[in-house]
């Protein structure tokens, strides 16, 4: 019996302690806050050493005046002791009623006064144990410096450097204090937690479209088999074309597995008219515009050889027809030059060139240009030809006038630039049929102003109209180094080829004398029907070589002096 009733004291003064502690105790100096959260110990000393487990935290927070802010002690006459011992028994720590001392006191009972309200560094008890009740949080450093700059008056060390326990003890002991220290720090971790989970993100997504990438940029391998077979059939061949000139194996070893970024064209796709045809000039185009930078170590050399110098490091010049009414008749006589033609080459911006042309586009390119030139007035009126559904008597009379362009020949078929035929084809021609538009021949458009005899003023003047006017309906590619930007390299720059057919049966009869006169003046010797062609009864199309590195009107001045000066020395002779 006597044992039973000890026995439910004892639970008793366990459960009741605190608060009968703190009736006798209210005006106590708050000497040990570190036996808050301790059970009580009853005063027989029936109970074990070991306290029982904790009962769930029954901290000060709650209490509102600042003399709650001692904690209740089961035993009045003894604080002092309990805290005095530096490691007790077995004490169980508060998990989140004290902070950390950044300034340890050796006397912790008569340090806290109840006194005043709030003090700035909450009570200290020196039990070490107590910092491993609180789970250390690690902050990032803009954390740390944003809490410990001096805003809430944190300690430094003795460099300088704020004090990671006075943060540390601003974090929990606010939650003693009531201050909203915690708030922003959990704003500030909730930020960091964030940005490092975006940056995680961001990773998985930069990985997923290198991915991607990686996948994009692969050459097949049965075009990396056509390349390795067509460049060992071109290195064996005596092709004097320009592409066997300078694609050399290392330059081949670098581009072969490449690809441009937007329509993934391979180098097989620049290479492959020259591969399939030995007898090539120049044996490269290109079917895109990103083929000029991204396969540029066999574009630029190429070009600058092409172009007369052109160097990679060289910049196009802005475009400039200069004074059209400087020009005359090249053979006021009429007893050389038959006809004279002057041509150029544009490219309509957001569409590729023919190999990576869709059906869809062809015909969405014819339609736009045959709106665009129905609205043309004055000498360039005319009527637009699409070849899809053309009437037998119109072809027939196109052929006559030597206006109706075929299908392409076996360099262009190579080369991919005459898929869908006829489809989005189209003719364009005035009614005194001295201006011509090809739609989608080998460019996009070939905008021609020709004529009989040699009055190359009126004829450049006509085309000088034309496409200004044309140029302000329909916007053209263009790029700040190369120029206007074409199919093929050699029309790049101005685009501007100025000819003449022209009868010079001395000069003709040693057309390799020929040929080299006329490369003394950058002019090109060609058949009578244009490149890869025969001479028809001794008629040469003589024309400029140079299309980059000077202006259109430079351009057909050259055209203009060389002819004059060919035209003199026939007479000569």
């Amino acid at each position: 019996f006597i044992f039973l009733f000890y026995f439910c004291f004892s639970l008793f003064l366990l459960f009741y302690s605190k608060r009968l502690a703190w009736l006798f105790s209210s005006n106590k100096p708050a000497a040990a806050p570190a036996l808050d959260n301790k059970p009580a110990n009853p005063a027989p000393a029936k109970v074990p050493a070991p306290a029982p487990a904790p009962p769930k935290e029954t901290a000060p927070p709650k209490e509102p005046a600042p003399a709650a802010k001692p904690a209740p002690k089961p035993e009045p006459p003894k604080p002092a002791p309990a805290v005095a011992k530096p490691t007790p028994p077995a004490p169980v720590p508060a998990p989140k009623e004290e902070a950390p001392a950044p300034k340890p006191a050796p006397e912790p009972t008569p340090a806290p006064v109840v006194a005043p309200p709030k003090p700035t560094p909450p009570p200290k008890p020196a039990s070490p144990p107590k910092t491993a009740d609180k789970m250390p949080i690690p902050l990032p450093k803009s954390l740390s410096e944003a809490n410990t700059n001096g805003q809430n008056g944190g300690a430094t060390d003795a460099n300088g450097n704020a004090s990671v326990e006075n943060v540390d003890e601003r974090i929990f002991g606010s939650r003693q204090s009531g201050e909203k220290g915690v708030p922003a720090v959990k704003d500030a971790t909730q930020d960091f937690i964030r940005g490092e989970s975006n940056a995680f993100i961001k990773s998985i997504k930069e990985a997923q479209l290198l991915g991607e990438l990686k996948q994009d940029t692969m050459v097949d391998a049965a075009v990396l088999a056509k390349l390795e077979e067509g460049f060992a059939k071109l290195a064996a061949s005596d092709s004097k074309s320009l592409l066997k000139k300078y694609l050399t194996k290392e330059v081949f070893d670098n581009l072969k597995n490449k690809v441009t970024p937007t329509f993934k064209s391979t180098l097989l796709d620049v290479i492959q008219s020259g591969l399939e045809n030995h007898d090539s000039g120049v044996g490269i185009y290109a079917p895109d515009a990103e083929s000029y930078t991204v396969f540029a170590d066999l574009f630029d050399p190429i070009i600058e050889d092409y172009h007369g110098g052109f160097k990679k490091t060289d910049k196009h010049p802005a475009s400039n027809f200069g004074d059209v009414s400087t020009f005359g008749n090249v053979d006021p006589t009429n007893e050389y030059v038959i006809s004279t033609r002057v041509r150029c080459g544009r490219s309509m911006q957001g569409y590729p060139f023919n190999p990576c042309l869709t059906e869809a586009q062809y015909k969405e390119m014819e339609g736009k240009v045959s709106s665009t030139l129905s609205g043309l007035e004055g000498e360039l009126k005319g009527k637009f030809y699409p070849l899809t559904g053309m009437e037998k008597t119109v072809q027939q009379q196109l052929i006559d006038d030597h206006f109706l362009f075929k299908e392409g020949d076996r360099f262009l078929q190579t080369a991919n630039a005459c898929r869908y035929w006829p489809s989005g084809r189209g003719i364009y021609h005035n009614d005194a049929k001295t201006f011509l538009v090809w739609c989608n021949e080998e460019d996009h458009l070939r905008i021609i102003s020709m004529q009989q005899g040699g009055d190359l003023g009126q004829i450049y003047k006509r085309l000088v109209t034309a496409v200004n006017d044309i140029e302000k309906r329909v916007p053209f590619s263009h790029d700040d180094r190369l120029g206007f930007l074409t199919f093929c390299p050699t029309n790049l720059g101005t685009t501007i080829r100025a000819s003449v057919h022209i009868k010079v049966p001395k000069l003709a009869s040693n057309k390799a004398k020929l040929e080299e006169v006329a490369g003394k003046y950058n002019l090109q010797v060609r058949g009578t029907r244009g490149e890869h062609t025969e001479a028809e009864g001794g008629v040469y199309d003589i024309s400029n070589k140079r299309r980059m590195g000077l202006t259109e009107y430079d351009a057909v001045k050259e055209m203009y002096d060389g002819i004059t000066e060919l035209i003199k020395l026939e007479k000569s002779l």
